[in-house]
């Protein structure tokens, strides 16, 4: 038996409450003045983020590229690049935002967070472009060195760039995990690393004012490599997410939750998946089988419910009841089983 309820449960429509703290297992509040639509505030939220790190990271870019027409130093070239590349990730994510909060259609019937899973993979195709131009332009210069010029100047774009990527990196990684938005966290970790390269080009710089010029493209590709580490994090991130992984300590949360219900005698299968920085549940929960169907269904119900309030960002839960089994009685999946074989 499966249940959607939104004709008796108006829960579903106001269903989550606004998460203050950012770890993914912090409960969430039961006060009636702190319930919103959280699909909603978590697209604004995010939509937020991006545009207060665009703008940041924008006027961050800016400064390092006027420093870089007069400095030469591929190091801060390398540096503006993936700022910039860091900053035009907000057209994606932004554009991601925006489907999600479309409403599900005949065609698309879980709806377009997806997108933004999409869009997570775009992302990480960009850390990976930047890497590529970062690390072939400092062999270019190793290649053919030149003496960087204005080095004061370098010296203080660096830690512009610096300043600015971290609390852009700050900024997303915490909304992003309040969210539960994968793709944000991935950019979040994606600017934190430009942070730290920003400050390699200050070794560089301080290199090229000792005279040694083959530090500004050694920094280079120092920070090609820091590029690649950040890569493989923030690829490692969004795979598990179009992959369907989630926490297993959600799943022992949505466990516990259904056991405490009262008429549930046992979990069955239990699956998780996040569409976009949303959850949906899918359970099958044991009842007494001499339990009528009005019985069961308003079990289910509670089991939902449940759920509702057990896991963060869960947005919807569909609930199986199955009769709780007797000796000599044949299982009533059985007719199913060669619909599901390997």
């Amino acid at each position: 038996m499966s249940d959607r309820h939104e004709h008796s449960h108006p829960h579903h429509h106001r269903h989550s409450l606004r998460h203050r703290l950012p770890h993914l297992l912090t409960p969430h509040s039961h006060e009636t003045a702190d319930k919103v639509d959280s699909a909603l505030e978590s697209s604004a939220r995010g939509m937020r983020a991006l545009w207060v790190s665009l703008a940041v990271l924008g006027v961050t870019a800016l400064a390092q590229a006027l420093v870089v027409a007069v400095s030469g130093s591929v190091a801060l070239l390398g540096d503006t690049v993936h700022n910039t590349a860091d900053a035009l990730t907000a057209v994606p994510l932004g554009i991601a935002f925006v489907l999600g909060r479309r409403a599900a259609t005949r065609r698309f019937t879980y709806g377009y967070g997806r997108a933004e899973d999409l869009a997570g993979l775009v992302i990480v195709l960009t850390i990976a472009a930047s890497a590529a131009f970062a690390g072939w332009t400092a062999i270019d210069r190793l290649l053919d060195p030149r003496p960087v010029q204005h080095v004061p100047a370098v010296a203080v774009a660096a830690l512009v760039g610096f300043a600015g990527n971290e609390w852009v990196a700050r900024y997303r990684i915490r909304v992003g995990r309040a969210i539960g938005s994968a793709a944000l966290v991935a950019d979040g970790l994606h600017a934190r690393t430009d942070g730290f390269t920003s400050l390699a080009v200050l070794l560089g710089a301080g290199g090229s004012a000792l005279g040694w010029q083959l530090a500004d493209p050694i920094v280079g590709l120092a920070i090609t490599a820091a590029i690649a580490l950040v890569l493989r994090d923030a690829a490692r991130e969004v795979f598990r997410r179009v992959m369907d992984a989630v926490d297993p300590a959600l799943v022992d949360r949505a466990e516990r939750a259904l056991t405490e219900v009262p008429g549930v005698c046992g979990v069955g299968e239990l699956r998780l998946r996040w569409i976009g920085h949303r959850l949906r549940a899918e359970v099958a929960v044991v009842v007494d089988g001499d339990a009528t169907v009005r019985e069961a269904h308003r079990i289910a119900v509670d089991a939902e419910h449940a759920l509702l309030h057990a896991v963060p960002r869960l947005t919807a839960a569909l609930v199986h009841a199955d009769p709780e089994p007797v000796p000599g009685e044949a299982d009533p999946h059985l007719a199913l089983a060669h619909h599901t074989a390997a």
